[in-house]
């Protein structure tokens, strides 16, 4: 074989190579812009009331407590929904909170809170770690909504009117 012809076999071989590791970055490439897609999907549509609801625990236990609060009825016609208050906005934060709530799902598995009873039961402990959470963020998710400066605070409750006048401070 000579010089010429194994120099034209080494060139065609590079070129395979390279339009094998072309080909292969492009599917790659695609690949992570269907699976980035995907999971933003996923994350937007595990952000509803529906998908809320569709756990029987919140339908019948958090639902009706839900329909009686202001969140949900109220002079304005605006309503807040599940993931306006327990989701952050920001997308760092909300995909944390994603996996944080991922491990919530240990106690639909083991039937945890899956009657009225045990909710109940678990009630305040399930309320603390909310009120936990809204304190270590400052109440951010609340403060998506709600502005200090532009509440009328004479019409409030009385702790609640303290609260807001502490959060003006």
């Amino acid at each position: 074989m000579g010089e010429a012809e194994k120099g034209t076999r080494g060139r065609r071989e590079r070129c395979r190579l390279h339009g094998i590791g072309f080909c292969t970055g492009v599917v790659l490439m695609l690949a992570g812009v269907v699976l980035w897609g995907g999971f933003n999907t996923v994350l937007e549509a595990t952000n509803s009331l529906a998908f809320c609801l569709g756990c029987h625990e919140m339908r019948d236990n958090i639902y009706p407590e839900y329909q009686r609060s202001r969140h949900f009825r109220n002079p304005s016609g605006v309503r807040a929904t599940c993931p306006d208050c327990h989701v952050p906005r920001a997308w760092g934060p909300m995909v944390l909170r994603k996996i944080q709530a991922s491990a919530e799902l240990f106690h639909k598995l083991t039937g945890s809170i899956d009657t009225p009873e045990k909710f109940e039961a678990r009630r305040l402990i399930l309320a603390r770690k909310v009120w936990q959470a809204m304190q270590a963020t400052d109440s951010r998710e609340c403060r998506n909504c709600h502005d200090a400066e532009a509440m009328a605070l004479v019409d409030q409750r009385r702790v609640a009117r303290q609260r807001h006048e502490q959060a003006r401070r």
